[in-house]
């Protein structure tokens, strides 16, 4: 009998891995026949972690047959996910985001909720069944909730991501997690000897927007002159990528981690959703946002709104 594949999105960060590996785990105790996979090259971010738990990589995916049956985590939409979903048998979502375009032919099980990140609601299924998880996966776990939390200072963490944290530092045996986290966001900012495109394609993810669509992109740095140099070759590979996917419109967001903000760079024939949704103007393609660090809450649903008014 065929394993159940469990994976997360297209680009996949550090709780895309980490949350399917996870999720594994889990579902490998309670006697299912699952096997993880990835679908795209994992990041410097997440191979720090990796290599710090000393864990492999799940294997690539690059589509799926008919009839596979499948559990996506940290995503639901089909632009984000594997070639051929649209054949495959979805059994259960796990995510923490919007639910976009959404639909099966069957029911399916979804555990979904308003947290920063997925492993901390893969945290609680393990609690649910009374299963404590791995020194190594508890790590990861705890990897991925300060990764998408940019260490609790992302609006989109709550109580409960900052509790998961705490338990599962102690499984973890990892007592200073404030500590590994800023060492874990620095080793994931390194971009040396990246192409434009390389960096655009680290954290990249497309959305459909008002029937159109849009490419929204972001990196975490401490280096942000550094980035803005390159702002010719990113806007010249964000606009081939534009006229190869049919975007009316790709974002670049960078984001300062010590200053909590972004530089958002803006590429595309609708540059007014971005001033529209945040009531700036654009000087040379390009804008501070003060305070906005998360693209799941403070730029992908303001640039919805914008889109339809």
């Amino acid at each position: 009998m065929n394993p159940i594949f469990i994976f997360g999105h297209k680009n996949p960060d550090t709780d895309s891995i980490c949350s399917t590996l996870a999720l594994t785990e889990l579902k490998t105790k309670l006697g299912e026949n699952v096997k993880a996979h990835r679908l795209g090259e994992v990041n410097n971010e997440t191979s720090f972690v990796l290599d710090y738990f000393k864990i492999d990589a799940p294997e690539l995916l690059k589509e799926v047959s008919a009839k596979q049956e499948v559990i996506l985590v940290d995503h639901n939409e089909k632009a984000q996910s594997v070639d051929g979903l649209e054949n495959a048998k979805i059994l259960q979502v796990v995510d923490h985001h919007k639910f976009g375009n959404f639909s099966t032919d069957e029911p399916v099980k979804i555990d979904a909720d308003t947290v920063g990140c997925t492993s901390t609601i893969i945290f609680k299924l393990f609690k649910e069944a009374q299963i404590t998880p791995s020194k190594e996966i508890a790590g990861l776990m705890m990897s991925a909730i300060l990764s998408d939390t940019l260490l609790f200072k992302s609006p989109t963490c709550t109580e409960r991501d900052k509790q998961a944290v705490k338990e599962l530092a102690e499984i973890a045996g990892e007592k200073d997690f404030e500590a590994y986290g800023m060492k874990m966001l620095i080793a994931g900012t390194s971009l040396k000897g990246m192409t434009s495109q390389e960096i655009i394609s680290i954290d990249m993810k497309a959305f459909d927007m008002n029937g159109s669509k849009v490419s929204i992109s972001q990196i975490n740095t401490v280096d942000i002159p550094g980035i803005l140099e390159m702002q010719k070759e990113f806007e010249e590979s964000m606009t081939a990528n534009n006229t190869a996917n049919n975007y009316v419109l790709s974002l670049l967001v960078v984001t300062d981690i010590i200053k909590a903000g972004s530089y958002i760079l803006a590429v595309g024939e609708r540059q007014d959703l971005v001033e529209k949704a945040y009531n700036v103007k654009l000087e040379n393609n390009i804008v501070w946002l003060d305070g906005v660090v998360s693209r799941k809450k403070q730029v992908v649903p303001v640039l919805m709104e914008a889109s339809q008014n």
